[in-house]
């Protein structure tokens, strides 16, 4: 990373975006390492969940279909009624074991990104074996944090869910209802985006920080003031890039009808994307952290940085403190 502190409150949209892929190129090397052993089985998990869903839902379609046209009580509605019962279990228990799985390598994804561009920031010698040796030492805090935006999610669909109800309920007006449907629908998103935001900030606050869980969130809440359009709008590029992935993939792949060549030049193109998007995904977060540090004019000590980080590879853990990272607040 060759800009200043300082310099680096200045980066806007493509300024960001800019860094980010500089950082990736100049150290291919590394995160090339990283990316074979944890974001390529993290991208393989995801597309294979694709398309076993899609194989699961078929058989459960087809078994329903079968169930609707034979004869109630008889051995044939029997057996297909217990087909479709194991193919919904079935189902839930790939969900199950799919979430486990992207969950673990996301969070071992983020602590070796995030690790390794620390060590570009403080001009750190990396090598892959280092990396790895300290993701195991962060990856319990990220998860607490990320848990914590779980929750954080999940009470917001709750809450929205009661007002889109409460909203078809109380008002008879079929006109007014559609109107505010629009109106809450936009400002649901924008609420998503914001947690979003917040969410992958406080990932990158774990690692370098000595808070986590929701400690992370309320700080990540507060460094991103100033810097919310731009992040917004860069940590947007992600999903929407994930969906026009996905739907490539369940058009050409789960749901293709074409050639045996034509599904495998797809699936291993949307492959190639989902790798390159995800670490993409994962560098940027970590350059928005230190621009809104920058922002907030926190100096971070590079040298206290540097112990910290030293401290993964020496000994257990021990969180380095707030003030450490943010010694000074320079007045412009």
């Amino acid at each position: 990373m060759d800009r200043e502190q300082e310099e680096m409150q200045f980066l806007g949209f493509f300024g960001i975006i800019k860094e980010s892929i500089k950082i990736i190129f100049t150290w291919r090397k590394i995160f090339s390492q990283i990316t074979l052993a944890l974001i390529l089985p993290l991208s393989f998990i995801f597309l294979a969940h694709i398309e076993i869903s899609d194989l699961l839902f078929g058989k459960i379609g087809h078994d329903e279909h079968e169930l609707e046209h034979a004869k109630a009580d008889s051995p044939k509605y029997n057996k297909l009624s217990d087909h479709v019962t194991t193919d919904i279990i079935e189902l839930w228990l790939f969900r199950v074991v799919y979430f486990v799985l992207y969950f673990i390598f996301s969070l071992l994804s983020t602590s070796a990104v995030v690790y390794t561009i620390a060590c570009v920031y403080t001009s750190k010698p990396i090598a892959f074996g280092s990396v790895m040796s300290v993701v195991p030492k962060v990856w319990k805090r990220l998860m607490i944090t990320f848990l914590w935006s779980f929750l954080a999610v999940f009470a917001y669909n709750v809450v929205t869910f009661l007002v889109f109800y409460l909203l078809v309920v109380l008002i008879d007006s079929a006109v007014i209802v559609i109107a505010l449907f629009f109106i809450l629908l936009i400002l649901y998103f924008s609420g998503l985006a914001y947690i979003t935001v917040i969410w992958h900030l406080a990932g990158v606050i774990s690692v370098l920080e000595d808070i986590y869980g929701i400690q992370a969130m309320f700080k990540s809440k507060n460094l991103i003031k100033g810097k919310l359009g731009v992040s917004i709008a860069i940590i947007l590029l992600l999903p929407i890039g994930s969906a026009v992935i996905q739907t490539v993939f369940n058009i050409f792949v789960a749901y293709g009808s074409g050639s045996g060549f034509v599904r495998l030049g797809a699936a291993i193109l949307c492959f190639l994307l989902l790798l390159k998007l995800i670490l993409f995904g994962l560098v940027v977060q970590t350059v928005i952290y230190f621009v809104c540090k920058s922002y907030h004019h926190e100096n971070i000590n590079k040298s206290a940085l540097a112990d910290h980080l030293e401290v993964y590879l020496l000994a257990e853990y021990v969180p380095l403190k707030s003030q450490d990272l943010q010694l000074e607040r320079v007045d412009v």
